[in-house]
This record gives C-alpha cells, structure tokens and sequence, in this order.
C-alpha cells in the first residue's frame, strides 16, 4: 500500500471485482480492469490524488478444492494464482497501487473487526437455513430462480442443492426503505441507469430478505469473533476488501483519507450484491456508503468458423488468455481493441478478424502511419529540426474544429465511462483529418518545390501528435509517451495534462525530433498485420 501523505490534491479511490483465482483470468476479467485504469489514469492526469485496488477473492470452497484437486496446500495454490494474475495486470500496464489476497491474515483481522461491529449493533443474528445453493456461484437461490431453470443454477446451468444448516444473518431486509430513498437521492450511485433500474424493480417487486453470512465446519476461511464453529460467508468477507485494502481496522487515517469510494467497477452480474449489500453493510457498521457502481457488460468471443458468438465458458474451451494476444501483439494493441470496439457500459465481443480490422485501420495504418511519416520526412530533409519555428503558433490542420470543445467531449466521455466513443472522436474528428491534411499538402512532394512550405506542413501536423499523445495517454500509455516524447515538447511528459490539448501554442525553443532513429527511420510503432 502507498504511504499516506498530506497534499491538497482532490482525491479518488476506485477499485475493480476481486476475481476468484480457480483459474487464470480471461479477456472478459481483463477488460474491466482496463476499463478502470483509464479512469485512474485519467484522474492522475487531472491533478488527482489516486488509490486504485485490486485483489484476489480467496475464502471461498471452489478456490480450497481447486487447490485439493491439484494436491496443492491453499494458501500455496492461492499465493502463485496471485502472482499470475498480477503478472497478466503488470503485462497489461494496470497501474493498481494495491493488490489484496483475501486470505491474508491481515485482511481475515480486519474482517474480524468489521463483523463484531455490525454484530454489536444488533445487525446480525443466529438462525437455520433452508434454500437452493449453488456452490458455483457460493449462494443461495431463490424458488423463483429454481422454478424458472428447472432445478439449475440461471448462470452455471449446474443442478442446484438444497442446504439447510444453522447460520448467522445480516438484516439485510431492515436496511430496504434506507436504500431506495439513497437511489433517490443520488441518482448517480449505481451506473449506467438500465442496472439502476434493475436493482429499484427487483428490490420493489421481490423485497430483501435477511441473508446468511456464516458457514458451518470449513476449514478455509475467516472464523467468526464470536462464533469461531463459523467461517465468513464468502460475499460478506469480499466485500470488505475495499476498505481493508485501504486500512479499515488498522490505518484509520488511511480509511479517512480515501473513503468512500468514488467508483467500483463490477461486471453485470454483480450488481444486487454492490448496490444493496454492500451500502446495507456499511452502513450497519456506521461507515458511509460508497459514491458509485459503475457496472459494466461481458465480452462474448466470435466463433469464426461458425460465425456466431458466444458466452466466454470453459466447457466450450473457448477462453482466451490476454497473454496470448500480447504475445502475439502488444499489449498497447490489446488496450486499444477492447477499449475502442467493446463499449465498457455494455457486452462487446472479441474476434480475430476484427481484432487484426481495427489494428490495421486505426493504429497501424492511422496513428501509426501519420507519427512514421512525420519523423521519416522531417529528419530526411530537415535533419530533424524545424529552425526559426521557436515562437511560432502552429496552423490549425483541422477545418472549423474548436480543439477545447472538442477536448471538453473527450473528457465529458472518459467520465462517464464511454471509453471507445472517446477513441471514436479522437480517431474520427482529428487523426483521421489531419491524416487528409497531410495528403492534401503531400510534403514529400512539396520538399522538392518549396521547402519551406513542406517544413510548414509537417510543423502544423506535428501538434496533432502531441495533441492525440496526450489524449490517448490514459488508453496507451506506452505509446502515446513514445509519440510526445519523440519531439522537444517544453511540458514534460509526467506533468501533461488534458488542457495542455486545448489549445495550439508556440514553445521557446524551435520544434525538433529527439526520438532516436535508425538510417533516418522511426521503429513502427504499430507494424501491420500481414
């Protein structure tokens, strides 16, 4: 965890779904990961105070037999899941600041502390239980999901079983009226607006029941306080994740610093326990509930053969690790495909064809070509330095654009989480113009003719490098610091901010190429798919 410091930075504190580690994680886990390392990114460029978590969800039975069937010890198995799954975000460039294993004593501790608290506040109580479970999904069911999917699991299509056992409940079901004033009251808690709608109409039309929160004679988990014959029921004790990962229980300044949560980025599939659980639990222990539950869609994987597509399974064998693609590729490029083509609020799909489509139109043929042809012409005939340019306010190369109300959208759309619409702008209304400007003026051929015109020409364009540099900086970051990086901006790069994109200016010294060159070329940034 990084140290707390005094500043006068606003602050934001988001997190990502903890993932169960029974297996590696897939593009579909991958993608809500990226999805919230923009926003981080982002909100650090805006002169935020960040803290982005992420972790491993680990008390639960599925994780214990994976392990028992790979002969492993649980907490072994658990360790080296982490450090893949860590190795797939670090290869992905996830700038998390924290990494949680639930099975850490320090977090089981702090669990502890959370739950005597809601306890002591007359919010838990013991009883018996008598449902429908489903051991994949670690709940239990209602007789309505029963009766509706003849006996299976809605999501693993598994036979459910009945359990009966005696246990511990949250009264979840006291805390109803309190959280449909709050969706009321902040419209904004739960996004995009179709999952608010959800969570209101099932709350209205089903109610809340009291939920169990305990487990009887396992062995892997955290021991209830003041009931150690009980382990945590694992949702209960995940849950808790986003504030022991920020130092509830033992870091109290920490907590205050950055609780509550601006954003939790979830999948769809989790929402009831995000937006009604987790507040009601919160609130139960005298701690404000988080500020928002961005939850977003799948990814669905395009059968090529068949033409269809379909839900990422193990049983149809069609999961697809993201090492395998930046491998294949780069990670820059697997950023980019599911940041542009999947909208983050909704299911996207991922297919080879497509991948290669938008590689090669947008990166390799669009920003790619535009910064290669730059570099090549300007150190060709210029040596690399554009003299008398110190000073000097380039042209616009965009016809009628107003570049801060065109930022002002970019912004307006990485806000609020429409990440491809904000590649769409910057693809569409800029580097694809300036790409046509560059046509239009052919310095290649104008160098022979008049020099000083082709120089003008490309000084002009390079300022929509620096520009798209610097927006595309939360969405590839490697890249976009290659391009800006390139040249003798006067802002470094680490300070670069978006309204450093606003506006067209001159710098104090003439504008020339830094990037080193081999034979007068630049190393492609995007090379082809073939």
């Amino acid at each position: 965890m990084k140290e707390l410091t005094v500043t006068d930075k606003p602050r934001w504190f988001q997190t990502t779904a903890i993932d169960y580690p029974n297996s590696r994680p897939h593009i579909g886990t991958a993608f809500e990961k990226l999805g919230a390392d923009v926003q981080a990114r982002y909100r650090r460029m805006e002169g935020f105070d960040v803290f982005f978590l992420m972790g491993n969800d680990e008390n639960t039975v599925k994780v214990s037999k994976r392990a028992a069937d790979l002969n492993q010890d649980t907490q072994a198995y658990c360790d080296d899941m982490a450090r893949q799954f860590r190795e797939v975000w670090d290869a992905l460039d996830i700038s998390y600041d924290t990494f949680v294993q639930t099975s850490s004593e320090r977090h089981k501790q702090c669990c502890r502390k959370f739950i005597q608290k809601v306890y002591d506040n007359g919010h838990i109580y013991k009883g018996s239980y008598e449902g429908w479970y489903c051991e994949g999904c670690e709940e239990f069911k209602s007789e309505k999901d029963h009766k509706e999917n003849n006996g299976l699991c809605p999501n693993h299509r598994t036979p459910l079983a009945r359990r009966a056992e005696p246990c511990y409940f949250f009264k979840l079901s006291t805390f109803q009226d309190r959280l449909l004033k709050h969706y009321e009251e902040y419209p904004d808690f739960i996004q995009p607006e179709s999952r608010k709608n959800e969570i209101v109409s099932l709350i209205k039309t089903e109610g809340l029941r009291d939920i169990p929160i305990s487990r009887l004679n396992q062995t892997w988990g955290v021991r209830i306080p003041f009931d150690p014959e009980f382990t945590i029921y694992v949702w209960f004790d995940a849950l808790l994740t986003y504030i022991t990962g920020i130092g509830y229980g033992d870091d109290e300044a920490t907590f205050k610093k950055y609780w509550p949560c601006d954003t939790h980025f979830i999948g769809k599939d989790i929402t009831r326990f995000h937006c009604a659980l987790w507040p009601a639990m919160l609130w139960a222990a005298g701690e404000a509930a988080p500020k928002k539950v961005f939850a977003h869609g799948f990814v669905y994987v395009k059968n090529e053969e068949a033409g269809t597509v379909e839900k990422i399974s193990k049983s149809l064998g069609n999961a697809i690790e993201p090492m395998e693609i930046i491998r294949q590729f780069s990670a820059e490029a697997f950023r980019y495909f599911f940041l542009r083509e999947c909208p983050y609020p909704s299911d996207g799909e991922f297919g080879w064809g497509r991948f290669a489509e938008v590689y090669n139109s947008e990166l390799a043929n669009n920003l790619g070509n535009l910064f290669s042809r730059e570099m090549t012409i300007t150190w060709k005939n210029f040596g690399g330095v554009f003299d008398e340019t110190a000073g000097r306010v380039p042209e616009s190369v965009v016809p009628g654009l107003n570049l801060e109300l065109f930022v002002g959208e970019v912004r307006e759309h990485i806000e609020a989480c429409r990440y491809n619409l904000a590649l769409q702008k910057i693809v569409q209304d800029f580097l694809t113009p300036t790409n046509q400007y560059l046509e239009s003026n052919a310095p290649w051929k104008l160098v022979k003719t008049d020099k000083d015109a082709a120089k003008r020409v490309l000084f002009n364009a390079v300022q929509s490098l620096r520009i798209a540099s610097i927006l595309l900086k939360p969405f590839i970051p490697k890249s976009a610091e290659t391009i800006y990086t390139s040249f003798n901006f006067p802002t470094p790069w680490a300070e670069v901010k978006y309204a450093d994109a606003t506006a067209l200016t001159a710098q104090p010294d003439d504008l020339r190429v830094t990037a080193e060159l081999i034979e007068g070329k630049v190393k492609p940034l995007f090379p082809r798919i073939g």
